[in-house]
């Protein structure tokens, strides 16, 4: 087994030292974390023609604890995280997630470490969230993230939020390993390319400006960097990953409307190609559905991207939410996203709840239909699967 340290987190991680002197003698301290034994289980015997990815069972498990100093307007953060994988040695992994040094005062908030940040508001696709790295070993929805080496500043006024970024280092994409399932059908290269002269230490920048007007919330962003997801130059055996250079300016607006909420993600982006892109949905609660505890969600949100070779080039998904309003906060999740112009779709079930105080499962299952064999989704064709998980808190 080998692990892959993180990279380029050593030049920011001396400011936590510098900065905790300023924490009180007995400052609150808090440990906590979770430990998670995953189980996948393939539905197809092999994958494509791949040889040796014939593995139908795929075993792993995870660490993640988190540290936190706090006192007097200062936090220090950290977060660790580790997957040991039976299969993909690709997957078996190790990062650090968070490790910040926070001060907050009257309106204002500055951090500097590392850190992850999420934007976004649909369901379906993320298509603004651009400041952290897709932890892609980790799952298909692109939802786990690399931790990210930044310095943050934040204001918090009348007028709105807004949020200033500077990123002074590149994290590259993971990928699963050649002979496993849910990978690429080819090599990939570990020598990437840049379009920068700098690579990965190319300095980008980010702002978001947020705000809420009565039941509107809406978020403009600007991002000039390192675009973080990468195109291919195909090599005789193998394909190298190239990161060009971007800018992406994004819009999220969202409204809420007695059980209606109505949803809004466009960006476009200057890089290799213009792009435009937008996902645009609705979301409708039945509270105490056929005369129970039960709250039903109903989900429809459709997304365009005029890239010819997008994932969500002209899509529809439809997913219903089931939450059981029980002690145990069950919920249940399933969607299908189906592409309008071609016969393709992809099923995912997401379901989970707790045991006990400590213990939570969860499930997870996805399903992929295509005979294009252009289309993202044809290495995906015969890896469909489902993988439950038993979660301990501590």
């Amino acid at each position: 087994m080998t692990l892959k340290p993180s990279q380029g987190f050593v030049s920011l991680s001396f400011c936590l030292g510098a900065f905790s002197t300023q924490l009180a003698a007995n400052p609150e301290i808090d440990f906590h974390g979770e430990i998670q034994v995953d189980q996948r289980n393939f539905l197809q015997t092999e994958k494509t023609e791949l040889e040796g990815a014939v593995n139908r069972i795929q075993n792993s498990l995870m660490l993640e604890t988190e540290w936190l100093w706090q006192n007097d307007g200062h936090i220090i953060n950290f977060k660790p995280f580790l997957r040991i994988d039976s299969h993909d040695s690709e997957r078996t992994h190790a990062d650090i997630r968070e490790l910040q040094w926070l001060h907050y005062w009257q309106d204002y908030e500055i951090s500097v470490g590392i850190g992850r940040v999420f934007w976004g508001v649909t369901e379906s696709t993320h298509l603004v969230d651009v400041i952290n790295q897709t932890d892609a070993v980790e799952g298909l929805d692109g939802e786990d993230k690399l931790g990210q080496p930044m310095l943050r500043f934040k204001m918090v006024k009348d007028w709105g939020t807004l949020d200033s970024y500077i990123l002074p280092y590149f994290r590259e994409r993971t990928f699963a390993g050649r002979d496993s399932r849910l990978s690429l059908p080819f090599d990939v290269d570990d020598n990437a390319r840049y379009e920068s002269s700098r690579r990965e230490h190319h300095l980008d920048y980010a702002f978001r400006y947020s705000n809420s007007i009565e039941t509107w919330d809406f978020a403009l962003s600007y991002f000039n960097g390192t675009n973080r997801e990468p195109e291919f130059i195909p090599q005789q055996n193998s394909v190298v990953p190239f990161y060009a250079q971007m800018q992406q300016i994004g819009l999220e607006l969202q409204n809420v409307s007695g059980d209606w909420l109505w949803k809004l993600e466009a960006r476009y982006r200057d890089s290799i190609r213009n792009e435009f892109a937008s996902t645009t949905g609705v979301e409708y609660t039945q509270v105490g559905v056929f005369d129970t505890v039960y709250d039903l969600g109903w989900i429809a949100e459709y997304s365009y991207d005029n890239h010819d070779v997008a994932l969500n080039q002209n899509d529809m998904f439809i997913g219903w939410r089931l939450a059981l309003n029980d002690a145990n906060g069950s919920e249940i999740l399933f969607g299908i996203s189906q592409d309008l112009g071609k016969s393709e779709q992809a099923i995912k079930l997401e379901a989970s709840g707790r045991l006990e105080e400590r213990w939570k499962w969860q499930i997870e299952g996805w399903a992929f239909s295509t005979n294009n064999d252009e289309s993202p989704l044809y290495t995906l064709k015969s890896d469909d699967f489902i993988a439950c998980s038993i979660s301990y808190f501590f």
